[in-house]
């Protein structure tokens, strides 16, 4: 007999007793949580048969092309039973295949590294900044600067690098060489109203730079748009500056489209909103839209060739392995997802439906106070909700708490930031699946509508 042979309240009670939840405190997890058994398109259904529509892409940005695609599920089950797996130290067609269709859509990239997830692609490109410190620069350069709210991973390495100091709280000692700049929110940028923001909080970073001393810098890491830490796009100019940046300085540029890669935010990457090429750029999520596990950690030919061994240099190749990136249904998928995305249009649909639901947010705005700003590209959007729009103070991070459990008992699922910044626990967040019609973009507005009138007329 399976585990999916048994009867659901003993499997509640096995989840219940035996499973150790991401992200859950342990008293909620004790009271019993939603088990969700199935999906198409935009639609979960739980285990009492009750339907939601997911905003959140699988909770954490990931289905880009929805549930239920057998388009996906037949590409990995053909690739399982041709060849399911050997080491990435070998050539397979699926990698070469994804890698070649991958990189039409990075103009100025060339190489692509398989492992399996966001955490483990930003370990990769930090190994890589850390090897051509050794390399070039005896070990001299070998600091790598990441930004306030930013986040880039779960491992040690990753979270050294992550500026939310509510997920890092009781994990250090952290790995040393990281450094962190300041944020660039403009609606709460520190400089009150002036035209170019953008500038300034680049030179926020520059400043670093100079203090740290740029012979000591390898690498910035950024998100494109800040995911976790408060759904916040960059000012008008703010990548191209930090592009300049980083080339005056010679300093590495990653850029982390773990969430906003393919497609998510109406561009293929986040980056090409800005017209600028960074020097590596890492993706997880929607890369085969969870149905298998992978990442990419992608460079420019100029990154590989620094770690290219010379003659008599056994060490100086880019010694690293990822076990599960010779998973190769996960390159399957990942090209059976491309190829949809293609294929249906996604990338603009995402684009399209992501004015509507700006619309339809901005109309909400005008209606409840406590929606100081509306923000975001595509279908990847944030409310930030406070308590004084003038002041722009935050809610307590039980509003927005109440406002989740009230879309989910509308039969809406939404995310909120969630143990990140402290006192800046108040952003709504919106990362519905690329395949949304306006239908759906509406039904998220409507029963937005509802949970925030519920929550602030009991306020």
């Amino acid at each position: 007999m399976t585990t999916f042979d048994q009867d659901v309240e003993a499997l509640k009670t096995w989840d219940r007793t035996h499973v150790w939840h991401h992200m859950t405190p342990g008293q909620a997890a004790d009271s019993g949580l939603t088990m969700f058994v199935r999906g198409e398109g935009l639609t979960l259904w739980d285990s009492d048969g009750k339907a939601y529509l997911d905003a959140t892409s699988g909770g954490v940005w990931v289905t880009n092309v929805g549930y239920g695609r057998r388009e996906i599920a037949d590409a990995v089950h053909q690739q399982l039973l041709e060849l399911n797996y050997f080491a990435g130290s070998m050539a397979s067609k699926p990698a070469s295949a994804f890698a070649g269709r991958l990189l039409d859509k990075m103009p100025g990239m060339s190489r692509v590294y398989y492992s399996s997830s966001g955490s483990e692609a930003n370990e990769k490109a930090f190994k890589m900044v850390r090897q051509i410190a050794h390399k070039h620069y005896g070990g001299r350069k070998h600091k790598i600067l990441y930004r306030e709210r930013d986040y880039h991973g779960t491992t040690l390495a990753a979270l050294s690098a992550t500026g939310q100091l509510e997920r890092r709280e009781h994990f250090g000692p952290f790995v040393p060489g990281f450094v962190e700049f300041p944020h660039c929110c403009e609606y709460r940028n520190p400089y009150g109203e002036v035209e170019d923001f953008g500038a300034r909080a680049a030179q926020a970073l520059e400043d670093v730079i100079l203090r740290e001393g740029p012979d000591t810098v390898g690498a910035v890491i950024i998100e494109p748009i800040t995911a976790g830490g408060g759904v916040i796009p960059p000012p008008a100019g703010y990548l191209q500056a930090v592009r300049d940046i980083c080339d005056r300085h010679g300093v590495l540029l990653i850029l982390d489209e773990v969430v906003c890669g393919m497609g998510r935010t109406g561009a293929w990457f986040g980056y090409q909103h800005d017209g600028i090429t960074p020097d590596i750029v890492t993706m997880a999520k929607g890369v085969a839209s969870g149905y298998a596990a992978i990442s990419c950690t992608v460079t420019t030919e100029r990154v590989y060739e620094l770690l290219r061994e010379a003659e008599g240099d056994h060490l100086g190749y880019f010694r690293d392995i990822s076990t599960f990136g010779g998973c190769l249904a996960s390159q399957a998928a990942a090209l059976a997802n491309l190829s949809i995305i293609e294929r249906e249009g996604l990338v603009e649909n995402s684009a399209r439906r992501g004015e509507r639901l700006m619309a339809g947010f901005l109309d909400l705005a005008g209606r409840y106070p406590l929606i100081g700003d509306v923000r975001g590209k595509g279908l990847f959007q944030g409310i930030e909700l406070v308590s004084d729009r003038h002041s722009r103070q935050p809610v307590d991070e039980a509003i927005p708490m109440a406002i989740v459990a009230s879309c989910k008992a509308h039969g809406l699922l939404i995310g909120r930031t969630n143990r990140c910044v402290p006192g800046f626990n108040n952003v709504l967040n919106f990362s519905p699946a690329l395949t949304a019609s306006e239908q759906e973009i509406d039904t998220i507005v409507e029963r937005l509508d509802r949970a925030l009138h519920d929550v602030t007329s009991s306020l």
